[in-house]
């Protein structure tokens, strides 16, 4: 693995074909907003509760565990998956369980309530956008369009409220597409946007570029050959490294680990081969 001197860009394959990107995807939440930050905090509680109420349940404390697992290993996929899954705890656990679509909706819900007054406050001029966004993301893109780089947005957390988010931040005219999950969840996929990408402007892999916080878009951008730049965001504290995002974004098959776009001008560089402020690599270490 590789730095950049004095930077926080980490190479971890060095091999990729540079200076071909046409098309960029970025997922949305943890990559370029933070108005959902904490959501982790309103699923798992609401489904150890729910779990608590089966006939044959473990203690709260082991529920808590085996919840935190799953939701981890789904994020990054339409927020069914999540939904899905908890009704197979529940019938695990001797319960008869609601329809996904019943859960993923009472989840919203509670969400709603704990990001209601962030987009309230963007709309209303209360807050300012960067102040929801990964620090540099705005740049980021605007510095991909400057390239003539069409960009798109997708994410795993329904369509009206990435578009409604997304416009809250003032992001809307920057995207040719923005893509979110649908209750049909079968017609819409991470992967789904990817090959369309790719299929509908006869893209070759390195012309595609995605940004991302989620396994999903990482794998699904590797396994069609294109370039893979890992967010490994905190979003809590909108500064460094999330170590755990960071090894699971390794696993996924990242090409390139960002904490997040404060060091846009040289990552752009680097993706398209320009020069001095795209060399100066050096091993890790």
């Amino acid at each position: 693995m590789k730095l950049f001197n004095d930077m926080h860009i980490e190479i971890i394959n060095p091999h990729i074909e540079r200076g071909y990107i046409r098309h960029a995807l970025f997922d949305f939440d943890g990559t370029v907003s933070l108005i959902r930050e904490g959501w982790q905090g309103v699923m798992i509680p609401m489904m150890v509760e729910i779990l608590l109420q089966t006939p044959h349940h473990q203690s709260e404390e082991e529920l808590y565990a085996v919840v935190t697992d799953y939701v981890d290993r789904l994020t990054g996929k339409q927020t069914i998956y999540q939904m899905i899954q908890l009704c197979q705890e529940v019938r695990q656990r001797g319960g008869e369980p609601l329809d996904p679509l019943e859960y993923k909706w009472m989840y919203l819900d509670r969400l709603w309530k704990h990001i209601e007054g962030r987009v309230a406050g963007l709309k209303n001029g209360e807050i300012e956008p960067q102040e929801m966004m990964v620090p540099g993301a705005p740049a980021m893109i605007t510095a991909m369009r400057a390239r003539d780089v069409t960009c798109y947005l997708a994410s795993g957390t329904d369509e009206p409220y990435v578009l409604d988010e997304a416009a809250a931040l003032g992001l809307t005219p920057y995207f040719a597409g923005i893509y979110g999950a649908l209750d049909d969840y079968k017609r819409y996929s991470k992967r789904m946007v990817i090959e369309g990408i790719l299929n509908d402007n006869h893209l070759s892999g390195p012309e595609l570029v995605t940004f991302g916080d989620g396994y999903v878009e990482i794998e699904d951008t590797k396994a069609a050959g294109g370039i893979a730049v890992g967010v490994a965001s905190d979003e809590a504290t909108r500064c460094g490294i999330n170590e755990w995002k960071r090894r699971r974004l390794i696993q996924a098959g990242a090409d390139i680990i960002v904490p997040d776009f404060r060091e846009h001008e040289q990552l752009v560089a680097y993706l398209f081969d320009e020069g001095s402020k795209g060399q100066g690599i050096r091993d890790k270490g």
